[in-house]
């Protein structure tokens, strides 16, 4: 059969790992290749996946700058971080019908349209309604990407290599947060340096627009419309030479002739296998949430302030580091991810998660009962009448106000805080000009307690985020992107995306009240406890679908709970 493709198109590349006859089940065969068609597609519509990574993760070094040239007062703080996981949520349930009705390539272009606008609007709002607006703008295309972006590679990639391409999408996610915290490293000491953090997102935006026009519609989608002719040229460009392109037309056809008459969410709930597997998909991505993902991520610069690294360029650029062993720890799942199977490395990694923070929440609660005493506790001051640093520092309108250096604290006291002193500097000055302490070196600690074994906390964190970002990182998506029949893939993953952005929502706004009312190792042990259930449930839930073919997904989910687990 004639390959209508051009010459570049058509030039083939190898395959992400070639291995002889006898290999683990899902390699690939070192006499097949790719044609260099479907890189340029993984790598296109992976840029989605890195805008989805640098906008939630810039934020946090961004809202650094953007509080003391606003004013910002606490509430609006918390409303502009969290106004784009909301609208995140929302436009994840409409592109799971846009997609349908459009096609998966629409649903990617107008994501890059829209994180393009937000940027611009981010990057020249003269005020806080204005940048408001724009993390809202920004928040609809986080979530039109995050929903119709895995489904889309999903779609485009040939059966054995399924789970390798979908973790790209993870890749860039993870390696958009690095990018960020880097450019937010940069730019911290810059006048307005905010407005570059956040408005360089606007190039690589701006790259996947152009790049869109060159992108294929989904085989699947097209098969779906009665366009075979159209489905089977795009199959031609993005499968090796030798593939039996008519049988695979063939399989989705018999597919969606079967699926025909059963669309929307009554025919979703009304199927027992589909049912089943939706309520796998969903609890993959609560889970991935509530065992405290984004609070590291969004707080990660927080968390190390807490451990008591006091030195705000010192705290972004280890918030930098940690974060790259995120991305590193996605590129141990692309490896292992065809390897060990899904159900494996996402037990592994829960396992992994539980550990790590163990270590932190025990570090937390070290510091909290080893920390130093109060030498001049606050008569003036009902509220902030406290004994120790960690009861002073454990009510968010107390911080701990002392003198000389961690190690050799001369005075100390426990002082009230207020909206007027939100910025630390204030608070510094108004801690050293206390008529308790006139001289010498003074810190004022509002969140941490000054402790010797603060690294314990750091190398916590690494852990955990090392033990997250091959499994529970990438594996939510790569399942859901392939666990659900194609009549009911989009409509399916558009619920459980939300559900992921609805948890991600409730964790971000309750992670510091929280370490409030339990004290900070406190939430820390409530993660852990939240990982170790769904390890609990995952073992008798999550079956294995490494190389299974997405047409058989729904047999699979009709098989008893025992017979999934292994193939």
């Amino acid at each position: 059969m004639m390959r209508h493709c051009c010459a570049t198109m058509d030039d083939s590349v190898p395959l992400l790992s070639p291995t002889t006859e006898g290999s683990t089940m899902g390699e690939v065969s070192a006499t097949k290749s790719l044609p260099a068609a479907i890189y340029f597609l993984i790598l296109l519509s992976a840029i989605g996946g890195f805008l989805f990574g640098y906008d939630t993760g810039v934020v946090s070094g961004a809202m650094i700058l953007v509080r003391e040239d606003f004013k910002l007062s606490i509430e609006w703080h918390e409303l502009i971080v969290s106004a784009t996981i909301a609208a995140a949520m929302m436009a994840a349930l409409v592109a799971g019908p846009a997609s349908d009705r459009f096609g998966r390539r629409p649903v990617i272009l107008c994501a890059s349209l829209v994180f393009l606008a937000g940027a611009l609007v981010m990057g020249a709002a003269p005020e806080k309604v204005t940048l408001l607006v724009g993390r809202i703008i920004v928040g609809i295309g986080i979530g039109f990407a995050s929903m119709a972006v895995p489904v889309y590679l999903s779609e485009v990639s040939p059966v054995e290599l399924r789970g390798r391409i979908t973790v790209v999408n993870n890749i860039f996610i993870t390696g958009g947060q690095v990018i960020s915290a880097v450019v937010s490293g940069i730019f911290s000491e810059v006048t307005m340096g905010w407005r570059y953090m956040l408005g360089l997102a606007g190039l690589p935006a701006l790259l996947q627009l152009i790049g869109s026009a060159f992108m294929p519609e989904s085989p699947r989608w097209l098969i779906s419309r009665g366009r075979d002719a159209e489905a089977m040229k795009v199959l031609e460009k993005i499968r090796p030479k030798d593939a039996d392109l008519i049988n695979e037309i063939e399989v989705m056809k018999a597919a969606l002739a079967e699926d025909t008459n059963q669309r929307g969410l009554r025919e979703v709930l009304s199927s027992a296998p589909v049912r089943q597997a939706l309520l796998v998909g969903s609890l993959l991505q609560l889970f991935q949430q509530i065992s405290g993902i984004n609070t590291v991520m969004y707080y990660s610069a927080s968390i190390i302030t807490m451990a008591g690294i006091t030195d705000k360029s010192l705290a972004i650029w280890l918030s930098a580091a940690t974060s790259s062993m995120n991305f590193f720890g996605t590129f141990l799942g692309l490896w292992l991810v065809e390897r060990l199977g899904r159900r494996s490395l996402t037990l592994g990694s829960l396992l992994g998660t539980m550990l790590s923070l163990f270590v932190m929440a025990l570090t937390f609660q070290m510091a909290y009962i080893n920390s130093p005493k109060v030498t001049f506790p606050n008569s003036d001051s009902h509220e902030c009448f406290a004994d120790s640093c960690g009861v002073c520092t454990s009510k968010s309108s107390c911080g701990y106000c002392f003198m000389g250096d961690q190690n050799d604290i001369l005075n100390s006291t426990c002082l009230a805080t207020d909206e007027t002193s939100y910025n630390e500097m204030s608070v510094t000055g108004w801690c050293s000009n206390s008529t308790l302490i006139n001289d010498g070196q003074v810190t004022f600690a509002y969140d941490w307690c000054p402790y010797k074994y603060a690294w314990l906390c750091i190398m916590g964190l690494a852990i955990y985020l090392l033990c997250f970002s091959p499994g529970m990182g990438p594996m939510p998506w790569t399942i859901n992107s392939e666990i659900y029949p194609g009549w009911a893939r989009a409509t399916c993953t558009s619920i459980t995306t939300s559900i992921n952005w609805t948890a991600n929502l409730v964790v971000s706004l309750t992670f510091l009240t929280l370490t409030e009312l339990l004290l900070k190792h406190g939430v820390f042990y409530m993660y852990m406890g939240l990982a170790g259930l769904g390890l609990i449930i995952f073992f008798f839930l999550l079956p294995e679908t490494r190389g299974v073919a997405l047409e058989d997904m729904e047999n699979l989910f009709s098989k008893p709970l025992s017979s999934r687990f292994r193939r």
